[in-house]
């Protein structure tokens, strides 16, 4: 399943390489998703409200449809990348891989308007691959207009943070959606890049509920890339998803009752980007502290993106594994995750109130500019901060888990604690209403907001100094 929200606007290492494993998954307890509230499509993204020219300010968003939006710049600002910038360090010589089902048949086009309207160069190379096979031709269904809106936000998130650096779309031919779909063609896929040595970090904005595959040894069978990803320094990221502590069944429209996470996020080997809600002025300075992302009970984003007043899960996914034992990376932090995997790791910009501003116009949806949200906006705009570490440290970090839990552990600069807010969800169901009770955001790595966002003219170059 992929992870964003889209809405149109109107106007120890050798221990986790052998993937320590809990019991076997299971599946069970689930509960049918609201009819209303299908907005996630296969990836991660969220609606759609269409306007065409030029895209709002935050102001007119707060006040056409009561949410914030922001635009590139504010992000740049928001994020304090003018002093990497102002010193060159923009991702340049580096390359930032995007992973989606399809593709978007528009996406360079739509990256130059969007380019052209922030004054942002275009990326020094802009590929598009599809080595695990030709992707199927463009339809106007659900399936492909949203995984081509994931792709859209992917690669205008990463290019945001990281102007300077290479962009490889990678397209794969078979959707991916929950359970071992799409996966193997994406392990192919993944693997080719690697193997052949075509990139750096590696953004997916999607994910399966770990209890829709069928054991943990089938997901064992598919976890080669990320075996081969550190074993050639290539870091890889993963959104961890946007139903709170809950997620969907096989079918797709079916949340479970209990808490559950999704997997690859929850891979050792993967680094887990998890959501926040930013609070920023017209120039994109924070009028507040960063909080957790959670528009379950948000009125007006349920009234715009699910047709009623609420609540319906939208928020950052958080909580521990059921396939994979903790990490020695996250030994510190035992007595929050206790024996198993915790996630996510790191946390940015996911918030519907806040969502992120993109352009796109591919088939089945007007041209124009949209709104997106969710975690397939948080792990682009990490690529983009891995991007710009990579270049500083002058080549590839790899795994970074175990310097981002140093860099905690150490205190060091650019790690910025999100102690605010929670990913406990509510909704109906066949006349039933369910709370799944998340976890609390707080100082110290937790479950809503793991080690914190990043202030990344501090953070980048101590990443690079402890990955390195």
């Amino acid at each position: 399943m992929r992870y964003a929200v889209g809405t149109p606007l109107l106007a120890g290492f050798a221990a986790v390489l052998a993937g320590a494993l809990l019991a076997p998954v299971s599946s069970h307890g689930a509960v049918a998703r609201p009819e209303q509230a299908v907005v996630a499509v296969s990836p991660m993204v969220v609606s759609r409200f269409e306007q065409t020219g030029q895209p709002l300010t935050t102001a007119q968003c707060e006040a056409q449809y009561h949410l914030a939006c922001y635009q590139a710049p504010q992000l740049q600002v928001a994020y304090n990348l003018g002093p990497l910038f102002g010193r060159g360090i923009t991702g340049a010589g580096q390359t930032i891989v995007l992973v989606d089902s399809y593709g978007s048949p528009t996406i360079r086009h739509d990256l130059a308007v969007y380019d052209a309207q922030y004054g942002l160069p275009a990326p020094p190379s802009f590929k598009i691959i599809q080595p695990a096979g030709r992707v199927p031709p463009f339809k106007k269904n659900s399936d492909f207009e949203g995984w081509a809106g994931e792709t859209t936000l992917d690669v205008e998130a990463a290019h945001t943070i990281a102007p300077g650096a290479n962009i490889l779309l990678v397209e794969t031919p078979v959707s991916e959606t929950e359970g071992v779909t799409g996966f193997p063609q994406i392990v192919q896929a993944e693997n080719y890049v690697i193997n052949h040595n075509l990139g750096d970090v590696i953004s997916q904005s999607f994910g399966a509920t770990e209890e829709t595959f069928p054991n943990a040894a089938s997901v064992t069978a598919l976890r080669s890339a990320y075996v081969n990803a550190a074993a050639h320094r290539v870091t890889v990221l993963a959104a961890t998803g946007d139903d709170g502590v809950t997620d969907t069944g096989l079918n797709e429209v079916t949340f479970y009752t209990h808490r559950v996470v999704d997997w690859p996020p929850s891979d050792p080997l993967v680094t887990a980007v998890g959501g926040t809600e930013l609070h920023l002025d017209a120039a994109g300075n924070h009028t507040s502290l960063d909080t957790v992302w959670n528009d379950t009970y948000n009125h007006a984003q349920n009234e715009l993106g699910y047709g009623d007043a609420g609540p319906n899960p939208d928020a950052t996914n958080g909580g521990v594994s059921v396939i994979f034992t903790r990490p020695w990376y996250q030994n510190g932090v035992a007595s929050v995750v206790g024996n198993a995997r915790g996630v996510p790791d790191i946390t940015m910009s996911a918030a519907c109130n806040g969502a992120i501003q993109n352009y796109q116009s591919y088939p089945g949806s007007p041209a124009g500019w949209y709104l997106s949200c969710g975690t397939s906006e948080a792990t682009p705009l990490f690529a983009g901060i891995v991007a710009l570490a990579d270049q500083v440290a002058g080549h590839r970090l790899g795994l970074i888990n175990p310097a981002l839990y140093a860099m905690k552990a150490h205190n060091a600069p650019g790690l910025v604690p999100v102690t605010s807010g929670n990913n406990t969800v509510t909704f109906t169901q066949n006349g039933h209403t369910y709370t799944i009770v998340g976890y609390q955001a707080k100082r110290g790595y937790n479950l809503a907001s793991g080690l914190g966002t990043v202030n990344a003219a501090l953070f980048v170059p101590a990443l690079a100094a402890y990955a390195g």
